[in-house]
């Protein structure tokens, strides 16, 4: 049996049989049966998709107050950070490639 968190109410085994003969008599929630179960395909690929430029994860040391002001910009703040520094390196040639 999988591990339950603390609090967690499991029905008896009689309110497990009306919970499911009440959810088979409905006629608009019928099981779906193995030949039909077969026929579903994933909507898409897993996970992300390929991007054209991937992140490296890096270690850097940066004025605090530099990151706490990204940090209050709120989520996303990382990507924000490496959009600054990008805008940055295109505005002064850093690139061999211009994008």
């Amino acid at each position: 049996m999988p591990t339950l968190k603390p609090g967690t109410l499991l029905p008896t085994p009689e309110e497990d049989a009306a919970i499911t003969a009440a959810a088979l008599s409905d006629p608009d929630a019928q099981p779906l049966m193995d030949a039909e179960l077969a026929q579903f395909q994933p909507a898409g690929g897993r996970g992300r998709p390929p991007q054209a430029f991937t992140k490296v994860p890096t270690s850097i040391r940066l004025d605090a107050r530099v990151v706490e002001a990204f940090k209050a910009t709120g989520e996303g703040w990382q990507t924000r950070m490496n959009d600054v520094l990008f805008e940055y390196a295109q505005q002064h040639g850093m690139f061999a490639h211009q994008d």
